[in-house]
């Protein structure tokens, strides 16, 4: 991920469920016959191995449990009915990792949700567009209607899906350190060349102590990132499941990226207004579109807060914020 995110591969923002999570998923809680239909097409990178993610509902964000899209079992089959918000790469995925409620009769809303693998071919399936800041699509909405989804797609033991998905979630979490580091490391270095190339009042930018100070500082930052990702990969590798480290990436991840967008930013000045398109554009407005995406970055996956307060109840012994 690190070096594909370097090397700005082509699919590293769109369809990154597969290597990110639902292959690790699987892994743990997934049939034998799952382990051995997905798990090979994940790993091959073809288009049939493409994977999006259907947590998120207009009513259900932070509060997750919340959610409403209903999976009715009969005999042989799920019965799906609901919407989904926010689906990143649902316009080009084959499958979809999608949790959905199988149980109202509960006693807490966490118990009750299932999760399922949905083919993105069934009839029913609705695929709308959401334009992000930045002008990209990568979010859309998605609408299912009576879509029939086979029982054998049950992932894990229904209605526990809650449990399995914050596992799910800690993945997510993790993969996002180091599918930013390469990117922004790659980042750093056109603003360190852009510097060294440019002038300001008659003197070479990189001679500017407040510039060359913080261009350090995010040098410092982008490391302390890079460590943070190995850290969970080697405990990984050790048979350790991580449990606060993710969130605390997650944070330190939407962190790097804003300080990064606002130190670009202030270097280009008004050039890091201009569209990407524009013939006055700077370092082909990647500039611009971080700062225009920090943001919403800092939503994705679980907001900040959330993270913090993982950290928090998981590390540090806190009690529960709610």
């Amino acid at each position: 991920m690190d070096e594909a995110s370097y090397w700005d591969i082509p699919g590293m923002t769109m369809g990154v469920s597969g290597v990110g999570w639902v292959g690790q998923s699987l892994m743990l809680f997934g049939s034998e016959e799952q382990k051995k239909k997905y798990i090979p097409l994940i790993a091959s990178g073809e288009p049939d191995g493409v994977w999006c993610t259907a947590y998120s509902e207009p009513n259900a964000g932070s509060d997750f449990a919340n959610i409403q899209t209903r999976a009715v079992r009969t005999d042989s089959e799920y019965i799906l009915n609901g919407q989904k918000i926010w689906t990143s790469c649902a316009h080009r995925a084959r499958w979809c990792w999608l949790a959905a409620r199988t149980d109202t009769n509960v006693a807490k809303k966490q118990h009750g949700i299932s999760l399922l693998i949905l083919d993105m071919k069934s009839p029913g399936i609705t695929i709308k567009p959401i334009e992000n800041f930045a002008g990209v699509h990568i979010f859309n909405e998605l609408f299912f209607d009576n879509v029939k989804v086979p029982v054998a797609n049950l992932v894990g033991i229904e209605n526990r899906g809650w449990y399995h998905l914050m596992q799910s979630l800690a993945f997510e979490r993790h993969s996002m350190a180091p599918q930013f580091y390469g990117g922004a490391r790659r980042i750093h270095e056109y603003l360190v060349k852009y510097v060294r190339d440019n002038r300001y009042k008659g003197k070479p930018m990189s001679e500017d102590s407040i510039i060359r100070h913080k261009l350090a500082e995010r040098a410092l930052e982008l490391e302390t990132l890079k460590m943070f990702a190995y850290e969970i990969t080697w405990k990984i590798s050790k048979g350790i499941i991580p449990v606060y480290e993710a969130a605390r990436n997650k944070a330190y991840c939407d962190l790097v990226m804003e300080r990064l967008a606002i130190t670009g930013t202030e270097i280009l000045g008004i050039y890091s207004q201009v569209d990407a398109l524009s013939k006055w554009a700077r370092l082909m407005g990647i500039i611009t579109r971080m700062y225009m995406m920090f943001p919403g970055n800092s939503i994705a996956a679980g907001t900040d807060e959330i993270q913090k307060n993982i950290v928090g109840q998981f590390k540090l012994g806190l009690p529960r914020p709610y």
